[in-house]
Order: structure tokens, then C-alpha cells, then sequence
């Protein structure tokens, strides 16, 4: 009977962090994590997995890594959610170099990357204007048979934006569309801004023309941005 309460006690706790973490209650989720472990519950990968998310949900990035730390000392196997959810939190808090070197130890290890991880960590090069490495995943991504998507390319055309490489930016909403990814608003708008930055003014209005026929709704931003180059180049 006892053998059974526990079991059932270990099975009431992981269900609560599991929806606490869904719920947002991350503070609720963790002091039930620490429960566990006061009562020497056995915690396995998906409560794990579960505190973790919480905290990348709540910006905790440290603990999320804390957390991920535990698992290996504990011998808890980690698994893509796991390694997802730890990459997110660091690129989400602007910790890219932890979140790229994550990915490196996920990519080299037992549990391969799929699209999350590579999304994540190509962001996290956009966050630190890391424009080459995102390339270099981005081509990594389609080598490993794994499907960009327009996350993918959003983050990699962000980054080359955002440091002013217009040509691999163009390159990119090429590719998007060799491999019929629809581009978003976001898309259009680090595009346009990429060609503004280097004075291409052309490039800015001919790729303004071209979206403004296509699904996607230009806002305030992408023409700011169309008119900025013109302004830039004295074509107003």
C-alpha cells in the first residue's frame, strides 16, 4: 500500500508541474519540483523537461540552465525538448554564445536538432549580429534533412540586416522562394531595411513593389523604411 501511495504521489506531482508549466506558474511549479526532491520522489525527463520549459517561459534563463545541469548529474536522459527548451531561454535572454553552444552539444551528441533547435539557435546569431554562423546553420539545417521554414529564414535575414549584408539578405528571400516558403511581414521588412542600410535604394523600392503584389500587407514600418533609403539616397 505504501509502495503504491508513493507511486501515486510521484504521478499527482508530475502531472501538477506539467500544468503549472502550461499555465505560466512557474514560481508553483518549481517549489513542486523541490517537493519531489525533498521526498526523494524520482524525477524523470519529462518533469524535468516541464521546470525547464517554466522557466524559459518565464525568462529564467539561468534556472532553465540549472535545471538542464541536474539532469545530467541525476542521469536523466535529455532529450529535444529538453535541449529546445534550454536554447530557448538563452536566446531569448540574449545569452546567444550559451545558446549556440547548446546546439553545438546537442548537434554532436545522441539527440539530433530539428526545426525548434535550429530556429532557436539561428536566432540567437541574429541577437548577436552573428550573421555567417546563422548562414552556416541555415545550410546545416537543409544538409540534415531538416525543413527551413520562414522562422528559419526570418532569423538569418535579420542577422545578415542587421549588419548590413543587403546581397546575402536578397540571397535569402530567393531561397525562400526557390523553396516556396511564403514570406511574412517580418520577411519584408529586414529586407527592405537591409537594402535601406546599404543605400540601395532601388533594391529597397523593387522589393516593396514586388511584395506589395503579393498576400503580404506592407505596414508603416516597411514603407518608413522604402522612403528612408530613397531619402538617404536623395531620391525624394
Amino acid at each position: 500500500m505504501e509502495q503504491r501511495a508513493v507511486k501515486l504521489d510521484a504521478m499527482t506531482l508530475r502531472t501538477a508541474i506539467s500544468s503549472c508549466e502550461k499555465c505560466g506558474e512557474w514560481k508553483i511549479a518549481l517549489q513542486l519540483f523541490s517537493t519531489m526532491a525533498q521526498r526523494n520522489v524520482e524525477v524523470n525527463t519529462m518533469t524535468f523537461n516541464a521546470a525547464i520549459s517554466a522557466c524559459e517561459k518565464a525568462g529564467e534563463w539561468k534556472k532553465a540552465l540549472r535545471f538542464f545541469s541536474a539532469m545530467t548529474q541525476s542521469r536523466v536522459r535529455s532529450d529535444t525538448v529538453s535541449f529546445n527548451a534550454t536554447i530557448s531561454a538563452c536566446e531569448k535572454a540574449g545569452e546567444w554564445e550559451r545558446a549556440l553552444q547548446l546546439f553545438s552539444v546537442m548537434a554532436l551528441g545522441e539527440v539530433k536538432p530539428n526545426a525548434i533547435s535550429f530556429n532557436a539557435a539561428i536566432s540567437a546569431c541574429e541577437k548577436g549580429s552573428e550573421w555567417e554562423t546563422g548562414l552556416q546553420l541555415l545550410t546545416l539545417m537543409s544538409s540534415s534533412q531538416v525543413q527551413c521554414n520562414e522562422i528559419s529564414f526570418n532569423a538569418a535575414i535579420s542577422a545578415s540586416e542587421k549588419v548590413g549584408e543587403w546581397e546575402k539578405a536578397s540571397l535569402l528571400f530567393a531561397g525562400m522562394k526557390q523553396r516556396k516558403v511564403e514570406p511574412g511581414l517580418v520577411t519584408v521588412n529586414s529586407l527592405i531595411s537591409a537594402c535601406e542600410k546599404a543605400g540601395q535604394w532601388e533594391k529597397a523600392l523593387r522589393f516593396a513593389s514586388e511584395i506589395a503584389e503579393s498576400k503580404v500587407e506592407l505596414d508603416l514600418i516597411s514603407f518608413n523604411a522604402a522612403i528612408s533609403a530613397c531619402e538617404k539616397a536623395g531620391e525624394w
